[in-house]
C-alpha cells in the first residue's frame, strides 16, 4: 500500500523561520505552501523546496489550513506551523505510524520562548493532532485555536515536534495583538459579553494557572515572562470584546433613531 505524504504550512512573513522548517520536512512527497501576502522573502524561499506555493487573502487560520488542505493529494498531511521543525526521531516516528492502523495522530510540541525551551507552564507536553489520513481530517473553521476534527481513531507519537514560539519580545506583542483581537472576535460572534472586573479576573486567573497551577515558576525568568503575557493575551482580548460590544451597541441605537 503506498503511503504518500503531504506536508501543509500556511505562512505569512515567515522569511525568519520558514527554512528551518522546509528543510525539515524536505524528505515529504509533497511540499504546499498557502501564503497570504507575504512582504518578506518567505515566498521566494518556499519555492527553492517547493513549486507548490500559492497566494490567497486571510480569512484566519481554520479556513486558511482547510484551503492548503484541498491542495494535498498525499494519503497522510501534515500540518506544520512555519515555526515548527521535525527532528530525525519524529520523520521515523511518523514514517512508522504511516504504516500502522490509526487514522491520526498527536504529536507533542517542544515549544521555546525568547530562545528558551518551556518544560511546564501548560506548554509541555502539548498533544496536537498534526499527522492525518488526508480523507478523515478536516479543520475547525475558527478563526484561531483551529483544530483537526477526525474521522476515526486518533493514536499519540513519541518524539516532540520543536516550536520556536516567541523569537522575542516584538514578536510577542505582535502575537498578543493579533491572537487578542481575533479571540474576541470569536467570543462576540458566540454573543459573549465583556467588562473592565471581567477582563481584571480572567487575566488574574491565566497568570496563576500559567505560574502557580502548571508550574511555570519552575521555567524561572522565562516562566514568569510568559505567564504575564498569557495575562495580557486574556486582558487584551476581553478588553477588546468589551469595546467591540460597546461600538456596535452604539451603532445599533443610532441607526434605530433614523
Amino acid at each position: 500500500m503506498t503511503n504518500t505524504l503531504s506536508v501543509i504550512i500556511i505562512t505569512k512573513n515567515e522569511a525568519l523561520n520558514i527554512r528551518a522548517c522546509l528543510e525539515s520536512v524536505s524528505w515529504a512527497d509533497e511540499i504546499i505552501v498557502v501564503d497570504s501576502g507575504s512582504g518578506d522573502e518567505t515566498v521566494a524561499i518556499c519555492r527553492e523546496f517547493t513549486r507548490r506555493v500559492y497566494s490567497h487573502d486571510w480569512p484566519g487560520f481554520g479556513p486558511q489550513k482547510n484551503r492548503a488542505l484541498d491542495y494535498a493529494s498525499g494519503d497522510w498531511v501534515l500540518s506544520l506551523d512555519a515555526d515548527e521543525q521535525v527532528t530525525p526521531a519524529l520523520r521515523a516516528d511518523i514514517q512508522n505510524a504511516m504504516q500502522n492502523g490509526r487514522d491520526a495522530y498527536e504529536i507533542p510540541r517542544l515549544s521555546s520562548f525568547c530562545g528558551r525551551d518551556i518544560l511546564h507552564s501548560g506548554w509541555r507536553p502539548d498533544y496536537v493532532t498534526r499527522l492525518f489520513k488526508r480523507v478523515k481530517g478536516r479543520f475547525s473553521d475558527d478563526l484561531v485555536h483551529e483544530r483537526v476534527i477526525v474521522s476515526g481513531n486518533t493514536g499519540r507519537l513519541q518524539h516532540s515536534l520543536l516550536h520556536e514560539s516567541i523569537r522575542d519580545a516584538e514578536d510577542l506583542l505582535a502575537k498578543i495583538n493579533q491572537y487578542s483581537t481575533a479571540s474576541a472576535i470569536m467570543l462576540y460572534d458566540k454573543n459573549r459579553t465583556s467588562s473592565l472586573k471581567q477582563a481584571i479576573a480572567h487575566a488574574l486567573w491565566a497568570f496563576l494557572r500559567s505560574y502557580i497551577l502548571r508550574a511555570g515558576f519552575l521555567d524561572g525568568r522565562m516562566g514568569f515572562m510568559l505567564a504575564v503575557s498569557t495575562a495580557e493575551n486574556t486582558y487584551y482580548r476581553y478588553i477588546k470584546l468589551m469595546l467591540l460590544t460597546n461600538k456596535n451597541q452604539a451603532h445599533a441605537k443610532n441607526h434605530s433613531h433614523h
